[in-house]
Order: structure tokens, then C-alpha cells, then sequence
């Protein structure tokens, strides 16, 4: 009875809001109030705010939160134990990552860029430029290091 009567008194104070911002002449802002204003309200005509509190002060409801808690943690129990064990899964996974390796990269797609890859281990060094003002040399030597 009496979170009826808050969610009632916050729905009240929550439209005078909507109201005052209205006035002065902020509609879209008003209308958001408004809205979020008349969500308690019809958490109180719907009965949500009865079940809730039912709920709360039922011990049956809580035995049942129990148990579900209980069986969560069974389940990330089991998970766990699984992974640990590395079972059937983990080797069906493995064959799957090696049977899908191949055809990972395309045939006509360059070389991957974390490997070294078929480029010789070190560069000659650029040519410093004559002029300075070109104000993307550096840029453009980091570019060309990273061979882009």
C-alpha cells in the first residue's frame, strides 16, 4: 500500500515537473519528463509494484532465488571442470581451427602483416629530402617503414 502511494506521489511531482519545463517553453524536454514521469504510475495500475512486493516478503520467493542461484553455479561449475579437463570439445575445436586454417586467407590476398613475411630483414635508408617544405616527409617516411 504504501509504494502505491510513493509511485503514485512520484508520478504527481514528476508531471508538475513536465509542467514548469512545458512553460518555459522546452516541449521536447517536457514531454521526456512526462514520460518517464507516468512509468510508475503504470507500474501501479498494472500490479507489477504489488507483485514485487509480494515477492519481497514471501520466503517461497526467496527459496526460489535460491535455487536458482544454486543452479548457476552448478552450471559454471561444470564449466570450468570441462575446460580444465580439455574433453571431446576441445579437440573437435582443434580440428575445426586446423581444417578452416587454409582457407583462412584468400589465394590471391597479400602476405599476413604480423609475419615476417618474404620482405628482406632490413631496408636501405631513405634519401633525406633536400627541401623542407614539404610538411608530410614525416609522415611519409613513417608510411613507407611500414610499408604502405
Amino acid at each position: 500500500m504504501i509504494a502505491e502511494t510513493v509511485c503514485s506521489a512520484v508520478a504527481a511531482a514528476g508531471l508538475g515537473i513536465a509542467a514548469v519545463t512545458a512553460y518555459r517553453k522546452r516541449f521536447l524536454a517536457a514531454a521526456r519528463i512526462a514520460a518517464y514521469a507516468l512509468v510508475p504510475l503504470g507500474l501501479v495500475m498494472t500490479g507489477v509494484v504489488e507483485w514485487a512486493a509480494d515477492t519481497a516478503f514471501s520466503p517461497t520467493a526467496w527459496a526460489g532465488f535460491a535455487v536458482l542461484g544454486g543452479a548457476w553455479a552448478l552450471f559454471a561449475t561444470t564449466r570450468v571442470v570441462e575446460r580444465r579437463r580439455g574433453g571431446a570439445t576441445r579437440k573437435e575445436r582443434r580440428a575445426a581451427a586446423r581444417s578452416a586454417q587454409p582457407g583462412a586467407v584468400a589465394p590471391t590476398a597479400s602476405a599476413p602483416s604480423l609475419g615476417q613475411g618474404a620482405r628482406p630483414a632490413s631496408r636501405p635508408a631513405a634519401a633525406p629530402r633536400a627541401t623542407s617544405s614539404d610538411d608530410f616527409s614525416d609522415i611519409e617516411a613513417i608510411l613507407k617503414k611500414h610499408g604502405i
